[in-house]
Order: structure tokens, then sequence, then C-alpha cells
């Protein structure tokens, strides 16, 4: 028996009955709808429909002849990796039956039945039953528009071969229940290396929590990470789940790990060693399951030899080492990535794509990137701001080789642009008087250089950030001097 198809302009349905009149009356209540039906008189016929037809919702009888309906939905809704099932497992089945048993509705919804109808049919029961099946078909396209861009904005990009094994690495790791540390500098993409770990996982379907050591006071650590009782201190007005219950079944990324104070190192290891935790003000033990992915841009080893570290806790996440690397270790991967956040920053802020200029892909290659994949992602949003509808050098801010301010003659290095110094005019100074007003003079072009970003400066510089404001006090430049006034210290 061949498919009988009607196409209307509606959504696709299919129809697998082995009554011909059951199809036939069912068709003609689709159709008037103006959807396409589509109809099988057996499994095997369902089946050739469905490979060669996109449908939206199938009506599926449990009794088909010497067929059972359920095979059918079982098969469809299998979540295979290949095959019928990878298509079909979120296409709403809505079972019909003429000799229903209690024992039949109940394998129909374990098995993901959207719903069950008996004969006779009532023609408004299907409309209605319909209508919410192609509800729930819309519902899921939009969930899985919704994750696919989110996804997308999580990609790891870069062809370049320290990005390819990168990818091996976390394919090899993602599977398995194994502790990752991730090391890098900042910037580099160390979230996106665990969350492609979890997405890749066993755990995939569970929470990903993310915790920034760093940003949490080290009097709310404990808080956060386990959670507290009511009243279990001044302001814990009602009970709160803490991170690791939340990410339960998960994965949990303690991100910027070494900068967790070693009070909270001590409850942290005890969570790895035996799954258990209390909570703040608590008495019950309670128990958490989750994969934990730690990152961190110091060298732990060296805070473990300095006392502020803890070594025990340092073996228990760092079973499988992963570093990330540094932007200026996979140059060639930065036309990828500028074309990549062009699109994302257009789309962000309304406007049309921007292409750019191949001096300006040039420029980026050549420069050193301290700041890393995040760095190169501000500037890009910069440019597709204050540009024109393409992308030119002359966008280019100056430490990049676009446009300096007037009366400024430079040399272009590796770091960007150099204002030349007059030394006649330093005749008569001591080496001391000289090193000062020459660090002063360096510091202040860096510092027009950058807008004043403070940690990018220090990163040009070579420094810490802390270090940076020191020597600004020490030497008496005032935030925003040389510069349109503004700063933007991140």
């Amino acid at each position: 028996m061949s498919d009988e198809s009607t196409h209307g302009s509606g959504e696709p349905i299919l129809i697998v009955d082995d009554e011909k009149n059951i199809r036939r009356t069912l068709r003609m209540v689709l159709d008037g709808e103006g959807h396409a039906v589509h109809e099988a008189g057996s499994i095997a016929e369902a089946e050739a429909v469905l490979a060669r037809e996109n449908v939206d919702v199938i009506l599926l009888d449990v009794k088909l002849g010497e067929d059972n309906g359920l095979e059918l939905l079982r098969a469809l809704k299998s979540r295979g990796e290949d095959g019928m099932s990878s298509r079909t497992s979120e296409i709403p089945v809505v079972m019909i039956s003429g000799h229903a048993t209690i024992e039949d509705a109940v394998s129909a919804t374990r098995l993901g039945a959207f719903d069950f109808m008996e004969k006779p049919l009532d023609r408004n029961r299907v409309m209605v039953t319909v209508r919410n099946a192609l509800e729930r078909r819309k519902m899921w396209r939009e969930v899985h528009d919704l994750r696919r861009a989110v996804d997308a904005r999580w990609e790891l990009l870069g062809n370049t071969p320290v990005m390819q094994d990168l990818r091996r690495q976390i394919a090899k790791v993602a599977p398995t229940r194994s502790r990752v540390l991730i090391t890098g500098e900042s910037g580099t993409g160390k979230e996106l290396i665990a969350r492609a770990i979890h997405r890749n996982s066993s755990v995939s379907g569970g929470n990903f929590v993310k915790v920034n050591c760093a940003a949490i006071p080290p009097e709310l650590i404990e808080s956060e990470l386990f959670g507290h009782e009511r009243g279990a201190f001044t302001g814990a007005v009602a009970k709160k789940r803490g991170l690791f219950e939340v990410a339960d079944g998960g994965t949990i990324f303690l991100d910027e790990i070494g900068d967790m104070a070693l009070p909270a190192q001590a409850k942290v290891l005890r969570v790895l060693q035996t799954g258990e935790f209390t909570r703040v003000g608590g008495e019950k033990s309670m128990r958490t399951d989750c994969r934990v992915v730690a990152a961190t841009n110091r060298d732990l080893e060296e805070m473990v030899k300095q006392g502020t570290f803890r070594e025990d806790l340092y073996f228990r996440l760092n079973v499988v080492p992963i570093r990330s690397p540094d932007l200026k270790e996979r140059a060639d991967d930065v036309p990828l990535l500028v074309e990549s956040f062009v699109r994302e920053c257009c789309d962000e802020n309304g406007l049309g794509y921007k292409p750019v200029d191949e001096p300006v892909i040039d420029r980026l290659k050549q420069y050193d990137w301290p700041g890393n994949v995040r760095e190169l992602r501000n500037v890009v949003e910069r440019l597709v701001i204050m540009s024109d509808e393409v992308i030119r050098e002359k966008d280019l801010p100056p430490y990049l080789g676009g446009p300096r301010p007037p009366g400024q003659g430079s040399r272009t290095g590796n770091t960007g642009p150099v204002t030349a110094i007059d030394l006649g005019r330093y005749a008569g100074k001591s080496l001391r008087e000289f090193r000062e007003e020459v660090e002063s003079e360096f510091i202040r072009i860096r510092l027009a250089e950058f807008d004043w970003n403070i940690s990018r400066t220090a990163q040009a510089l070579g420094i810490e950030r802390t270090n940076l404001h020191k020597k600004l006090r020490a030497l008496g430049i005032h935030r925003g001097e040389g510069t349109n006034g503004g700063s933007t210290e991140d």
C-alpha cells in the first residue's frame, strides 16, 4: 500500500492506522485545517514515510494488524545517535485505539506518548489534541534553536594545531568522570573549555554551575558553595541551596580556584573526598554527585610550596591537566575569531554585517594580545561600533597601528607605537631623575594608548595592576591626563 498525501499549507501530520476508513476520516478533519497529511497502514510504511518526509505530529494506532504501535513508538523515542530516532524523538505522538487497556495507556505514557485517544474519535477532541501537539512541537523547536544559539556562543573557535590538540584532549576526558584542572592566562577561554567538557559528558543534561572563586568574599564562600539554613547568621532569613547542591547531577566549574581562601579549600576538599557537605547552620549531612572542573591563571605548584594552596586539594583537582593556549600561540586563528566576533557584535547592536579590510586582519595577527581572546573581542566590538560600513585601518586604535594624536612621532614595535624621546632635554639631570622622568613619560604614553585601561596597560608593561597603581601614585600621574578624561579600568 502506498502513502497517500494531501499537501496543504499547514504543518505535516502522519496518520498510522491499519483501518482505511479511520485514515480517511482523520485526513478529512486535518485537511480541512490546511495540514499536509501523510498516511501509513503499517510500521514499515510509517518508517518509509518518515525516511523521506519531515512531520510535526504522528497519530498512531496501538493495534496495526499483526504489528504493535507501541513498538513503533519505542523506536521513535529511543533517542539513538544515528538513524530515524535521532530525528523523531521530539515529534509528539498521539496514540489512538479502539480496544485500549489501562496497561496500554500506561505503557504509551512511559514510552513518551504525548496523548492517548480512544475510538470512536471525536472531531473536536482530535482538533484540540493536534493543536496542542503542534504547540509542543513549536516550543521544542524554539528551545532547540535557543540551545544551538547558546552552544554557538560558547563554541571553541580555531583550526590551528594547538586548538586541534586541545579538542582531542577534550574529546578524551569529557566522557569520563575524571576531574580536570584547566590552566592558562586570563582571557584565553578557560570557561569555554569547561563548557565543552560538560557538553560532551555523561552529565550534559544536568546543570553547568560556574563559581567565580575570586569574586566571592571569604566570609561568604562557604554559604555560596554549601548553602545555609534559615537563621544560620544575620541576614539568613530563608534557607538557601548551595552551588554544590545546585550542580548535583551536572558539572560545577570552580573558576579562579587559586584565589580561594585556605579555610574554604579545606571544605571543598571534603566534598571531593566524600561527596558530603553540611549547610551553614545545619546538622544534616547532604550528598552531591557532580563533575568537578577547576581553572586558574596562577601557578598552583608554586602556591603549594608557599603554603597558600593545599597540596592535597591540588592533587585532587589536577587529575587531568589541560592548558588553554595564549592567543599569540595561534595567530592564524585571528581571522576566524574576528569574523565570528564581528557577526556577533553586529547582531547584538542591531547593525548590518560589516566586512573587515585585509590590512586590518594583518595588523590584528601581528599584535601580541596580552589580554588574549577577551581583548580581541573587546577590540572588535569597538571597531564594529565606531566604524562606517567597512572596518578599515583608520578605525584601529593607535597601539594597533591606527592614527595617533597629532604631534606624536613614533616607531612601531610588537607591542605598539612608542613616542620618541628627546634626550637633549635631560642634560644636567642625575641618573635617578632621568630614570624617573623617562619612566613617567613612558607610562603616560602606554596609558594613553590603552585609553587608561589599567589592566591592559599593566599587561603591556609586564607588571601587576597593583604595582602600576603604586607607580602612578609615586610618579604623580593622575587619572585621565593626556586623554579625553575617560578611564576604563577593568
